[in-house]
């Protein structure tokens, strides 16, 4: 099926260049996290503050990206079907994520993570698509929410997804809405702006090669894959 025009002029290669390099980021990262489940390395990735920061730049890229993805598609008119046929793939990989997790972790199991709260957050943001001022200005109060309030009825699964707990919660990946949803919303300001401006602060991104975009265009696979082949490879090398 060839793509609708509306689809084409919401995918721009630098963007997806942009991704893919999220996902290497991501993937090495995860790759280190392995190492250490195996027995490598001993790296305290839950409690060192350069794997913290490492953490957190990655998953703000993934989040602002999002944002930015939301305003272009918004930008190009793209059809509603399109954007909930997307929601449902995140959503049902999301699923599959916690239950992959259970299978393997099943005290730290994946409950609320970023594929979680990418699902949940484009839908409460699409309304702001087209507002990127309105978006920009709850994004950062979302941010500084979550960054600054705390309460013990939030320190359950129920309430949890929510943000504001305590006590950050003992599972193997955690993006609550609160403060995360915030970055998401960010995107869409950004996403506006660098459409406004024909996206000439991405140009360097245009000397990568272009197996850099096509892997952009379809992170989601990329993210669902590269666990259980980075796992299945290093069990192979280490016989374990």
């Amino acid at each position: 099926m060839t793509p609708s025009p509306a689809a084409r002029a919401a995918r721009v290669p630098a963007v997806d260049v942009l991704r893919a390099l999220a996902l290497i980021a991501m993937i090495a990262y995860h790759f280190a996290f392995d190492l250490r489940y195996y027995g490598v390395i001993g790296t305290d990735f839950e409690h060192d503050p350069v794997c913290l920061a490492v953490r957190t730049a990655i998953l703000a890229s993934f989040l602002l990206l999002a944002g930015v993805g939301l305003a272009l598609a918004a930008r190009a008119g793209a059809p509603p079907a399109r954007f909930w046929r997307r929601v449902a793939e995140i959503g049902a990989c999301a699923l599959l994520v916690s239950a992959g997790s259970y299978a393997m972790f099943p005290q730290s199991y994946i409950w609320f993570g970023v594929l979680h709260a990418i699902a949940v957050t484009l839908v409460l943001a699409r309304p702001l698509a087209d507002k990127p001022r309105v978006a920009g200005a709850l994004g950062l109060a979302v941010i500084a929410a979550g960054l600054l309030f705390t309460h013990p009825a939030f320190d359950n699964r129920a309430l949890g997804w929510i943000g504001f707990m305590t006590v950050k919660p003992f599972t193997e990946d955690y993006v609550p809405l609160f403060p995360w949803a915030g970055v998401l919303l960010l995107g869409i300001p950004l996403g506006h702006a660098l459409a406004a401006a024909n996206f000439r602060a991405l140009a360097p991104l245009a000397a990568f090669p272009r197996a850099f975009a096509l892997a952009g265009r379809h992170t989601l696979v990329v993210y669902m894959i590269h666990q259980p082949i980075l796992l299945g490879l290093l069990a192979l090398v280490l016989r374990r």
